[in-house]
């Protein structure tokens, strides 16, 4: 029981820290639709985050400990570091295939339609790969993805 406390914890905490970098990353960059889409990775991540310190509070009757490391790795975005677009998204592709096996693996902690819980978020963060995975293919293929093309910047 301990085990799945400290487990669903882990899992919150890399849930908050996606939404983080998603939400960093959206307000700085000028290509309206990638921001879109950044937002809303932003906002799934918070759903997620949502969902799971209801779960505990259910399954435990008691508010989670959330942990200040989580064994997944987490993308890093720091404002005005010169990081190509396209290595942020690959760095985001890899957190999300990493929560999509936790979840997996944290399915197998509960019974039944827990589990099953657990398997539709894992399916939620490999959609999520997938999302970024376009958007990484788009940067490297148009060069000035991110800074020329002003058809990239309609609305902003």
């Amino acid at each position: 029981m301990e085990d799945t406390k400290l487990l669903l914890g882990q899992a919150i905490r890399s849930e908050i820290e996606a939404r983080e970098f998603y939400k960093g990353l959206s307000a700085s960059v000028k290509n309206l639709l990638l921001r879109e889409r950044l937002e809303f990775l932003s906002a799934e991540e918070a759903k997620h985050e949502d969902f799971l310190r209801r779960l505990f509070a259910q399954k435990f009757g008691e508010e989670p400990v959330v942990p200040d490391e989580t064994p997944i790795p987490s993308p890093r975005y720091v404002p005005g570091e010169k990081t190509p677009i396209s290595d942020l998204l690959a760095e985001a592709m890899e957190a999300e295939r990493a929560a999509e096996d936790f979840y997996r693996k944290l399915a197998r902690s509960f019974p039944g339609p827990e589990a099953a819980l657990m398997e539709y978020l894992a399916l939620m963060e490999r959609g999520h790969f997938h999302i970024l995975e376009a958007e990484r293919d788009m940067a490297l293929h148009f060069e000035d993805y991110e800074t020329v093309n002003p058809l990239f910047h309609i609305g902003a």
